[in-house]
Parts: structure tokens; C-alpha cells; sequence
């Protein structure tokens, strides 16, 4: 990015509407042509989170008791001012404007938000916990703020842990797929706002997995924690715009609704790639781990390593059970996978870091290991049905159905959720 001048601080005005989206807030910022055009000039239309749109929601949080719901990737880039001293004593320290990250923790407490209280996801505030590992109730070392973890038993704020809380922030990174739990995380959230008149804040974040829309819908026979809603396993929103459908429809608990606002991206759209800044937990490690992600997590189900234990983590796959090839891992403890499956055991599979991106939910793979297996009786466990949403797909995978009939029964439900979808929308 060129440097900043003056001229480039245009954006920092902002005109502040809300639009009404059934019982949602969208708090939304624009610019005017004219800036616009000389921000491209200045190659500054990067894209903005929610996050970095803070002179929209700082306003919101005078005189507030805060509590955020956040990890590692609640991150803030503002502009600061950056002191340079220069070697030469003749001659005066030199102050200009610097881009800065930070996390949005910190952000807050500088800018003197009474932040009283923070709460934490799977794998932690710090965002390294294994999946599915207990995590502690604490306190965060740099801020002695109390941290409240949101996984295992208690994965919906108790009454007493939000008491004396005016206003939530609910700010993580999402990638687009049911059966990552930060979705389920904040349906908890909202439930527990709304049952204790909380306002409640998302600082939405794009997709990185953009518009895909694909895979069965959830059946509701097979609710769980991965799994709390009838969408497909590839729901193609932002969490912004999925909290927005939570509430409007109406699936918290006894139909209770939130004060919900969210604070929109900026000169985002679906179409754009988007690199993750920061990993959105242990075992996903870049691009390609989070595209393919939605299909590899499928084997989570199955007797198939998706490589825990290593440094290619959902971009590779085996097991001792798969024949033979030019391609195996042997999967040691990590910080990711304290006791991988197949711990210091050959796994025979297949290297998938070179594939060319995905736009689908890919079933090659899986059906693949599934008929070169020389363990088929136990290729898959009960946790399956809970990621699939469904019996169905096992059933088809077991009986030989093709790719293409599979993705043929898939069809009524992705086109009744597209249209459910579209009113939620807030980026083309």
C-alpha cells in the first residue's frame, strides 16, 4: 500500500444510517464519489471488517459496561501516529501516521471502553487449544481482565457470568461452513442477550470461503453443537448476515429475539478472495486449509487422519487402512493435536496443497478412501451423521451412489435455503 497524506484521511468521515432487517440494527458507512475516486487513486479501498470500522460503533459503547466474545482473530488495524527520532540532534522527531494492528482487546482498553469482561470460544482466548480440549475459566495475563470460556459445559453465558454487562461485542472470524462451532457459539450469545436484555454488537468479518452454498441441509433430528441450524454445510454468508437470519428467524430458544446491530464490512463483495490474517484456530493454517476445510472435516467422521499432527492440517488425508502410494505422514503431538489420531503410525493417503481452489463441497476424496479401504466396517463413527447433517450420506456413500446423484438429492434444500438466504444479504 502507498503511503498515507493527508488527503488519504477522507475516510475517516463517515455518515451513519441503519436500515431496518427484521428485528436487526445494520449499521452501515459510505463515502462519497468524489473520495471514493480519490481513494483508489491512493489505493486505499482495502477491504474494512467491522472491526476496523470503529468510529461507527465506538459511539455505541459511551458509558457502557462491555463485555466482547473474541479469540485471536478480533483484530483492529487503525491509523496511529508513530514518532521517528532522527539520528541528527539539529534536527526535530518526525511524526507521522502508521497503520497498526492490534488486537481489538487491547483497542478497546486504549480507547477507555470500560471492557469489564471477556469471553472465549473453542481453542481459547488466545486461540491455541486443541479441538474439543476444556478450556479453564482465567484471567488474560496482559489486560487481568476475566475470561469466560464458551465450550464444553458451558457453552451459553450463565446469568451470574454476565451480570452488570450493558452491551456484547461479538467479534470472530468465521469460515462459512455449519460445523465450525464459532457459529454455534454465537446463537448462544445471542439467546443469552436476548434472555437478559443485552444489546448485542457483531462486527461482521468477510467469508473466506465467499458465495459457495452447497451440501445437505441439517435435519432436525440431527442437531448438535455442529450443526444448530437447517442450512447447508456451506452457507455462502458472512456471521454478520447469519446472525441477522438467527434472529429473524426465530431459531433461539422459545423464539426469542436479540437487539441485534451489526456493523458491516467495507468495499467488500462475495466475489473477492480473502486471505485470512490471522489462523481462525490451530488447525488451519493458511488459504488452502480453509477451502478445503469444509470437505476434509467430513473425515473427521471416519476412521481417515485429515492430518492432525502435522503441519498440513484439512490439505492432506490417510490412514495405516488406505493402500500403499507416493504420499504418507506419520502424525507426532502439536500444538493443534496433543494426541493425533494414528500418533507415530504410517498414514498411506493423499497430498492435497497443490489442488487448485475448491468451489464446492468436494466428495471425490471421501468416497475415494472410502472404496480403497481395507477397514470398511468401521470407516465410519457416530459423529458422521452429526457433521452431514444427515443419514442420507453415509447411506449413499456405502451403497455406491454416484457423486452425481448424491449432489442431485441436495438440490431441493440448497434452492429453499438460497431463498431463505437472500433476504439477509448484505454484500453482492
Amino acid at each position: 500500500m502507498k503511503k498515507l497524506n493527508q488527503n488519504c484521511l477522507i475516510l475517516l468521515g463517515f455518515l451513519m444510517f441503519s436500515l431496518s432487517c427484521g428485528n436487526a440494527k445494520i449499521v452501515s458507512s459510505t463515502i462519497s464519489k468524489e473520495e471514493s475516486t480519490k481513494a483508489k487513486k491512493n489505493n486505499l479501498l482495502a477491504i474494512k471488517t467491522g472491526a476496523d470500522n470503529y468510529e461507527i460503533y465506538l459511539p455505541l459503547l459511551k458509558d457502557k459496561k462491555v463485555g466482547i466474545v473474541t479469540n485471536q482473530t478480533g483484530i483492529v488495524n487503525y491509523q496511529g501516529l508513530e514518532t521517528i527520532y532522527i539520528q541528527d540532534p539539529r534536527q526535530k522527531p518526525v511524526t507521522r501516521i502508521k497503520n497498526k494492528t492490534i488486537s481489538i482487546v487491547d483497542y478497546l482498553i486504549g480507547r477507555e471502553v470500560s471492557l469489564i469482561k471477556i469471553f472465549a470460544p473453542e481453542h481459547g482466548f488466545r486461540g491455541t487449544a486443541d479441538a474439543g480440549e476444556h478450556i479453564v475459566d482465567g484471567k488474560d495475563t496482559k489486560t487481568g481482565l476475566p475470561i469466560i470460556s464458551l465450550y464444553g459445559t458451558n457453552k451459553k453465558p450463565k446469568p451470574d457470568q454476565i451480570a452488570g454487562i450493558d452491551i456484547m461485542i461479538f467479534d470472530l472470524q468465521d469460515v462459512g461452513v455449519r460445523f465450525y462451532t464459532y457459529i454455534s457459539t454465537l446463537h448462544y450469545i445471542m439467546e443469552a442477550c436476548a434472555e437478559n436484555k443485552i444489546e448485542l454488537i457483531v462486527l461482521d468479518r468477510p467469508n473466506p470461503n465467499g458465495a459457495i452454498v452447497d451440501g445437505p441441509v441439517l435435519e432436525k433430528e440431527f442437531t448438535s453443537f455442529v450443526g444448530m441450524h437447517p442450512i447447508p454445510v456451506l452457507h455462502g454468508m458472512t456471521i454478520g448476515e447469519y446472525a441477522q437470519m438467527i434472529n429473524s428467524e426465530k431459531w433461539l430458544k422459545d423464539g426469542v429475539q436479540c437487539q441485534l446491530t451489526v456493523i458491516p464490512c467495507l468495499n467488500y463483495n462475495r466475489k473477492m478472495n480473502y486471505s485470512l490474517p490471522v489462523k481462525p484456530s490451530p488447525n488451519l493454517p493458511n488459504d488452502q486449509s480453509v477451502n478445503l476445510y469444509p470437505s476434509l472435516c467430513l473425515f473427521e467422521g471416519t476412521n481417515i487422519s485429515i492430518g492432525r499432527g502435522t503441519e498440513m492440517q484439512f490439505q492432506i488425508y490417510g490412514a495405516p487402512s488406505l493402500p500403499k502410494s507416493d504420499f504418507s505422514f506419520t502424525p507426532l503431538p502439536n500444538l493443534g493435536a496433543k494426541e493425533p489420531l494414528y500418533k507415530d503410525q504410517i498414514c498411506n493417503g493423499e497430498d492435497l496443497r497443490k489442488v487448485e481452489k475448491v468451489a464446492c463441497l468436494e466428495l471425490k476424496w471421501l468416497i475415494k478412501a472410502y472404496k480403497t479401504t481395507s477397514n470398511k466396517a468401521t470407516f465410519f463413527n457416530t459423529f458422521f451423521t452429526k457433521l452431514a447433517g444427515t443419514k442420507q450420506l453415509q447411506e449413499q456413500i456405502e451403497t455406491g451412489t454416484s457423486e452425481a446423484e448424491i449432489r442431485k438429492s441436495w438440490k431441493k434444500g440448497i434452492a429453499a435455503f438460497l431463498e431463505l438466504r437472500k433476504k439477509y444479504l448484505l454484500y453482492n
